[in-house]
């Protein structure tokens, strides 16, 4: 293939080769697709039908749920697609889509986990400016700018990469398509380096989000530290150790996607940790944030025995 245009799909990379494998795939697939909607929505709904819980914690929760549902529905139903079907193919604009989409919703829940830890540092460290610093109409201009954050993040990068001249044929080594691995078909040295360097500014957004958690977390331990009661060090503790735990998950699985290094990287160990870091999340997500959080939990169990049963 000598350029992008002569291009009209892309070959996905097959996570087995056997049928029973396939099916096996498939299914686990659904489980997990059904259970980060199921969990995701139960979080949405809980939080637009209890009162108790509009404040800007559940509000940016909201908005990371609806992250969390996006991003796992662009990879994996077409993942669910090409294992039932038997088929690795994905088109030319499905696959431009695919990373488009899935860049500017991972991006826009790095930004939002990075407003989430401003908020936890005002309520802990500035309780008394709390109700000024995050109005509502904060809350929405800062939601509204980790969102936008991501899709022009991604509009750049997906109309660079897809600009480049590919000639080393169409198969990507990944079962979703993503920018590293559509760059390994360029065969344009100069274009290669024009992502680059939009990539390294990324990296810079990136890193800085990743000081500004880190910098807001030493100062809430100090507050934490400095409060003299164990049970109160502890009921403070709880409300930040979910949102510690998914930005460990988020940042760990990104951190050995793109950093490990490329004489260990096989085909195999790419498919896995790409799980890790496009499908786990989403999923247990949901998980970690109701088994800590005794309000949601609460608004969680009183909107399921809220459901009427169905009628036989």
């Amino acid at each position: 293939m000598s350029n992008s245009s002569s291009i009209t799909h892309f070959l996905l990379l097959a996570f087995a080769d056997t049928r029973e494998l396939q099916l096996l795939h498939f299914c686990l697939f659904l489980g997990i697709y059904l259970a980060a909607l199921l969990g995701n929505g139960l979080i949405i709904t809980a939080i637009a039908c209890d009162h108790r819980l509009h404040t800007p914690m559940y509000f940016f929760l909201l908005n990371l749920s609806l992250l969390d549902m996006a991003s796992i529905s662009t990879t994996v139903p077409k993942a669910m697609t090409n294992s039932i079907w038997d088929t690795r193919v994905i088109s030319y604009a499905g696959c431009a889509a695919q990373v488009f989409f899935f860049l500017f919703l991972i991006v826009g829940e790095y930004c939002l986990l990075t407003v989430m830890a401003y908020d936890r540092y005002i309520a802990i460290c500035k309780p008394l400016h709390y109700g000024t610093l995050l109005g509502s109409r904060a809350c929405v201009h800062m939601a509204a700018a980790a969102w936008g954050t991501g899709f022009f993040n991604s509009l750049l990068h997906t109309a660079n990469t897809f600009s480049l001249p590919l000639c080393h044929g169409n198969a990507v080594d990944q079962f979703f398509c993503e920018i590293p691995q559509i760059l390994k078909l360029s065969c344009s040295d100069s274009d290669y380096l024009r992502e680059v360097r939009l990539v390294l500014v990324s990296a810079c957004i990136a890193v800085g989000c990743f000081v500004f958690i880190v910098v807001s977390y030493v100062q809430i331990f100090r507050a934490v530290l400095r409060i003299p009661s164990e049970q109160g060090r502890h009921k403070v503790f709880s409300t930040c150790l979910p949102h510690l735990t998914v930005v460990s998950l988020y940042v760990s699985t990104g951190m050995f996607t793109y950093l490990k290094p490329s004489s260990s990287s096989s085909p195999s160990l790419d498919l896995v940790v790409s799980f890790l870091y496009s499908v786990l999340p989403p999923a247990v997500n949901p998980l970690i944030y109701s088994m800590r959080n005794q309000e949601l939990r609460v608004a969680l169990k009183k909107l399921i025995w809220s459901v009427p049963p169905l009628q036989k």
